[in-house]
């Protein structure tokens, strides 16, 4: 079967070790791609996989028409929503409780940003050349990067750049948007860089990353929620699980790997008697948990060296992986 692919060349993350974890638990079960962007995982999955079905939910409009061309071969297989993914599994969670929805046997959460958004959409994710600074992956996403820019007050800048870009001089670059805002509006990429390397100690201006990229991924974060939208949509997708089905989210950075980490760790059921331990905090027991989890990846995967050589923006990408609590589970004391 062929695979279609964009002319910028996607490159989808980890997909080796993502279709390793990930093996369907029944051969025409139903899957959940919560972040399909241009569908590399999906038609891996869909190809090796040929009785699974899918519905692949991405925000962003113009990236869900190519993945559409792209899983055009695999028919009524595969179902579109265009949604940001915790809208839709905060629904569907509640309609696969009351029996309306189908419970998925595999769910998926790649939570980077694709090459397209930098490279073709012209939307301002990118430092290369001068585009409006916008971010949105969503075009229900109430305000721009722009807005923010020259709209928020200073200390709010600053918690912003602190602590969604982890940005050491957050206090110099909130200072300096707030006073070059008040020249002159900021509504371009390469202002607003311009700015940012201003505003760093000289050191900091020619080292391996560009000074203003984490400055950039801030905002971006600040525009779009990622982050409650991670916290809401991963909840949900875990509560709307099959018995024994399977959620992986790959992850690009530590706050997005923390939230993971956690949800992962309040719904883990122990797999062990513990007569003899000391847990002032334990685990959910097995069989007493109502959407209990077993992680399978007790420390994130993260991608192989031939990967990060041939693909370096995989290098900071971590893979988690759960299983909800089945009917082997409950039988199950090791």
């Amino acid at each position: 079967m062929s695979d279609p692919k964009p002319t910028f060349g996607h490159v989808p993350v980890m997909l080796r070790e993502t279709l390793e974890y990930l093996v369907p638990p029944s051969p025409d079960c139903l899957m959940i791609d919560g972040t399909l962007g241009l569908a590399g995982h999906s038609s891996a999955f869909l190809s090796a996989h040929e009785g699974l079905r899918l519905i692949g939910v991405d925000a962003d409009a113009e990236v869900q028409a190519i993945a559409r061309a792209r899983l055009q071969p695999y028919g009524d297989r595969v179902r579109f929503v265009n949604e940001y993914f915790d809208d839709f599994f905060m629904r569907y969670a509640d309609d696969a409780a009351s029996g309306a929805a189908e419970r998925p046997g595999v769910v998926l959460f790649d939570f980077g940003v694709s090459m397209y958004h930098f490279r073709e959409s012209g939307r301002g994710f990118s430092l290369q050349g001068d585009e409006a600074l916008d971010m949105r992956l969503g075009a229900s996403a109430p305000r721009t990067a722009a807005d923010l820019v020259n709209e928020l007050d200073e200390r709010e800048l600053l918690r912003i750049i602190s602590t969604y870009g982890e940005e050491p001089f957050a206090f110099n670059i909130a200072r300096a948007i707030v006073r070059e805002r008040g020249a002159c509006r900021i509504d371009s990429t390469a202002r607003l860089a311009d700015i940012v390397r201003g505003s760093v100690p000289a050191k900091a201006r020619y080292g391996r990353i560009h000074p203003a990229t984490r400055t950039f991924q801030a905002l971006r974060i600040a525009v779009n929620d990622e982050l409650g939208r991670i916290e809401r949509g991963l909840s949900a997708a875990i509560r709307c699980l099959a018995p024994g089905g399977l959620i992986g989210c790959i992850s690009f950075h530590s706050l997005e790997d923390r939230i993971v980490k956690l949800a992962f760790r309040a719904l883990a059921v122990k797999r062990e008697r513990a007569y003899f331990k000391d847990a002032p905090v334990s685990p959910i027991p097995l069989g007493e948990a109502e959407r209990g989890l077993v992680v399978l990846t007790k420390k994130p995967v993260e991608p192989a060296d031939d990967e990060v050589a041939a693909n370096p923006a995989s290098r900071s990408a971590k893979l988690r992986v759960a299983r909800a609590v089945g009917g082997n589970d409950h039988d199950r004391r090791d």
